[in-house]
Parts: C-alpha cells; structure tokens; sequence
C-alpha cells in the first residue's frame, strides 16, 4: 500500500467506517439475483483488486500489503434486500444510511454491492460500498465503467476462467518485506521532493506559491463553527439532493467564476441555513472545508489507489448576499490556483510513503481524530461523473448518489457526482449530532435557486 492508502486502512474504527459508496437506481424490472452474481464474476477479472484483502505486518513493521483471499466467496460480497414495495426515496435512504454506516470486515475483501427491490415505479437499485484504502472518488468512476455496461444491448457476459489465489506471502517473508519498506521509504521520499519543487518553475511561481501559503494559513485564524466538529458515533444519516448541471453553467457564465465555484457557494448557503437555524449565525460566520485535487495523470488511469490532496478554504456562510458569497469563494479558489498551495497537500501525501514504521503513522493519522480537530468541519469533494448513460443487465442508471465517509471530528461532509446533466449530492452527517441533516440539504437547492435568480435579473437589465 501506499502511505495515504495505509492511513485509510489503519485509522478506521468502529466510529470511524471510512468507505466511500454509491446508491444507483435503475429503471425495472429488476435483475435476478442469479444473473447479477454472475454478471459481477464476468467483470471481477478486470479489478483484481476486489479479490484480495489486507495483511497487516507483524508487529507492524512495514505497511499493510494486499494478497489473494484464499476463502474469497462472491455471495458473501453480493447482498439481496428490499424495501416494502412501493418504496419511495425516504425509505431508499433509511436503508442505505443504515448500510453505510456499518463498517467492512476488514477479514475480507473490502467491498460489498447490496441488490435492492421494491422500489416504486417498478425501480431497483444497487448500494456499492468500497473501502477508502482502495479507490479514491476518481478511481471509482474506472469501477463503474469496468463494472457497468455503455450500451443497453450489452446483455450477454463471458463465462470467466477458473480463478485460483496466489500463495500468500509467509510471516518471514511479511517481515522482510516490510524491513525493506523502511529501507527503502526515506530514499524514494527524499528523491521524490525534487521533482515536487521542481513543480514550481521559475522564482515567481516559488514566491506566489509562499504567499499563497500565509494566506491559507490565515484563513484557519477564523472562527468557524463550532457544532459541527465533535465526537462522532458508529450510526449515519445520509440524505441527497440533486442541481442541474446546465443550470450551473448558466450562472456560471452570468456571474463568473467555475461550475465548482457555484457548487461550493450552494453548499455555503446550505451551511448558512443550518447555522442560521443553530442559533449560530453572525455575520463572520465561516464553515471550513477541505476540498480533495485530484493528482492523477493519463498514466495513473487504471490505478486502484488514491491519488488525492486536499486544500482548504473558508465557506463564508455569514454573507447573506449570495452574490458576494460566490465572489469570495472564486477569490479563494483562484488564489489557491495562482499560488499552486496543492503542491503543498502533495508534498504531505507524498512524504507518507517515507513512514518508517506503520505504528508512527497511525499516531500521526489518529490523534487529530481523537482530538476532534476545529481547524476544519467539513469535507466537500466535487468528482465529474459520465456524461453519458451506463447500463446493467439492460436496465439503465437513472440516478447516481454518492457517499462520503466523516472521521476526524467532523460531523458532516458533502459529496457531489454528476451524471447524465445532473448534480448529485451526497450529505453524510452524524446520527446524533446532525438531526438537522436535510435542513442543510434544502439550503444547497435554495443556493442554487437564489443563483438563478440573480443570473435572471443581471439579464433583465
């Protein structure tokens, strides 16, 4: 494993599930149980990955390593439920915040896919659970295009060979491997800052980039709020909402900025409202977040592992124009472009893989998580789907909602996927600390209204 992959694995708890997921629903009839499982083993040679799980090293000594399941069984990682039929959006969610919140046997293979029926309108779906140590939010849209169809007349699924598990590695070879692990960590490390530097081209790239720092650095100074960091319990809600994509670029175009700029001023406006109903609400009010770059390259593609960093910014929930609201979250995010600061989060990510032992890293991932950090409350991840219509068994994808996992002391993230011109986010909060989950929720759809609004009234002029 990676550095940042270890991190994933080893922090997780049993308050602390981190897997990312998605709830897809299809239009029916839905598949048997039968054709899914075999429509599954038809893809799984294509992602090795699902077919092995982690060993940890004794007395970690090195970090975690995958190898073949030796007792991989398919019906264990495919569930068969329903919903009491005709089920409707509120009971589809019920269940999968209770399915998300239940963590993955870290014995086995680190993934499950729940077949759901009983949904209205002759509906079905599926609820797809991966372990974070696995797949970043990139890398899962190359899991649903491996494990899902293009075309709806993609019936038919070859008969898979005979699969059988690669020895697993001994405890001396383990160890071994591991000694070489630290060995070798500090050297890859060491040569790998070079060409993190070397990133930033001229004198004038290194300065703004140091500038750039100092301000990101300032923008933790500011109060923010503080109900939504906190200790977090085992249980979920999880609620979505969806926007319009070209409706975001409409406003884009209007008012300026990215279609992320306008994703993020609608969730600072949901964030506002759930203050705004706290109680906590002033006019300074500020929700930190972290919002995950994307490091990967052409050559990083079929990667099954993570491949992110985060930088962070300040959601000026206290801004009751929502105009001025936008403005300040395109001024944050241009400077966090101009000044490169991803280099930074890189550099960080990048430094994992020098760990010199696995029980050094845990403590450094951890004790923030312990602590229950209030340098920042939120994660909002922003991951561009396909524009294009996926297909299994026939049946077609007609919503996609994504899942995010909370740890760290914060009580809520944002997850957003856009698929067929749609924006779909996925809000995980709390059990306990956020029963006001779809008040945020709401907020995000009003941010986009009042966006929409100020875009019509700048074109009545």
């Amino acid at each position: 494993m990676s550095g940042l992959d270890a991190s994933f694995f080893l922090i997780e708890d049993e308050n602390t599930p981190l897997h990312v997921a998605s709830v897809v629903v299809f239009e029916g009839p839905p598949p048997s149980y039968g054709d899914l499982v075999r429509k599954v083993v038809s893809k799984l040679p294509q992602i090795p990955r699902y077919r092995q799980r982690v060993r940890s090293l004794p007395l970690h000594l090195g970090r975690p390593v995958w190898t073949d399941d030796p007792h991989f069984q398919i019906l264990y990682h495919l569930r068969h439920t329903a919903v009491p039929a005709p089920g409707n959006a509120d009971q589809l969610r019920n269940l999968a915040g209770r399915v998300l919140g239940q963590r993955l046997d870290p014995s086995k293979p680190l993934w499950e896919i729940w077949l759901v029926e009983g949904l209205e309108d002759g509906r079905w779906a599926l609820i797809g659970k991966v372990h974070h140590c696995m797949v970043d939010g990139v890398a899962g849209i190359d899991l649903l295009t491996a494990l899902f169809d293009l075309s709806p007349d993609a019936t038919e699924h070859q008969e898979p060979e005979p699969w059988e598990p690669e020895p697993e590695p001994s405890e001396l070879e383990l160890v071994l491997d591991g000694l070489r692990q630290n060995l070798a960590g500090p050297v890859r490390g060491l040569n790998a800052l070079p060409g993190l530097v070397g990133s930033l081209r001229n004198g004038r790239e290194i300065r703004e980039f140091a500038g750039g720092l100092s301000r990101s650095v300032a923008r933790f100074v500011r109060p923010s709020a503080s109900s939504l960091n906190g200790p977090i319990g085992p249980h979920r809600r999880w609620c979505w909402v969806q926007g319009d994509l070209d409706e975001v670029r409409t406003i884009r175009r209007a008012l300026g900025g990215t279609v992320n700029d306008v994703v993020l001023a609608a969730v600072t406006r949901g964030f506002r409202d759930l203050l705004e109903g706290r109680g906590e609400l002033s006019p300074a009010a500020v929700v930190r977040t972290a919002v995950p770059v994307s490091l990967r390259t052409s050559d990083d593609k079929d990667q099954m592992t993570n491949r992110i960093a985060p930088v962070f910014l300040n959601l000026p929930c206290g801004e009751a124009d929502p105009l001025h609201r936008l403005h300040r979250i395109r001024k944050q995010m241009d400077d966090l472009k101009r000044s490169h600061q991803e280099v930074g989060s890189t550099t960080l990510t990048r430094l994992t893989n020098t760990a010199v032992a696995p029980a050094l890293l845990t403590l450094a991932a951890r004790t923030p998580m312990r602590l229950h950090n209030p340098m920042v409350q939120t994660i909002t991840t922003n991951v561009p789907g396909p524009p294009f219509p996926l297909y299994v068994l026939g049946r077609k994808v007609v919503e996609l909602h994504p899942y995010v996992p909370i740890a760290g002391g914060m009580r809520v993230a944002t997850a957003i996927f856009s698929y067929l011109g749609k924006l779909n986010f996925g809000l995980t909060g709390d059990f306990d600390a956020m029963p006001d989950l779809e008040v945020l929720a709401q907020g995000i759809r009003a941010g986009f209204d009042e966006l929409t609004e100020k875009t019509a009234e700048k074109a009545a002029r």
